[in-house]
């Protein structure tokens, strides 16, 4: 089961990689990590997805609220968070397959962000199953180059980490 950690930590040099470095050495795989600074400049917020059971999601969480930089670990529960995704997808895009590209990227409300003589550039924003479903369709084209961001989350109505 994949479990999605919001992490708030001190904003300085160093704590990405301790919490990284407590990872590996416990063996645990980090499926997708996103950083960034929150609305008070001295707090950065990391988004983790690990999988595991209720017993390795127990043992992460002790184990990263054990570091000093670490303020506070968070479980968000995917029913009660909001959850994006962004993907740029560089396609190969001939004359004759641009416009079936284009309606494509129109149909999951993506971005043209690129064009070139042999390629487009295609930006999506969404959940995990909307990236891999735009994927799955560009790559009948050539998928030249793909780059996707980590997770990131925040829990819905007015709660906060």
């Amino acid at each position: 089961m994949k479990h999605t950690l919001a992490v708030l930590v001190e904003n300085k040099s160093g704590v990405l990689s301790r919490v990284a470095s407590l990872f590996s050495r416990r063996g645990y795989n980090i499926d997708s990590l996103a950083v960034g600074v929150t609305e008070d400049p001295e707090i950065s917020r990391m988004t983790i997805v690990v999988q595991g059971d209720d017993q390795v999601l127990e043992q992460v969480t002790k184990q990263l609220n054990k570091l000093v930089d670490v303020i506070k670990v968070s479980d968000i529960g995917v029913d009660d968070a909001v959850e994006r995704e962004l993907a740029l997808i560089k396609v190969s895009a001939d004359v004759t397959a641009r416009a079936e590209i284009i309606q494509i990227a129109n149909i999951f409300r993506a971005r043209i962000v690129d064009v070139a003589p042999k390629s487009i550039t295609v930006e999506v924003t969404g959940d995990e199953g909307k990236i891999d479903a735009i994927e799955k369709l560009l790559r009948q084209f050539g998928i030249k180059e793909m780059v996707r961001t980590g997770k990131i989350a925040l829990v819905r109505g007015p709660k906060k980490v």
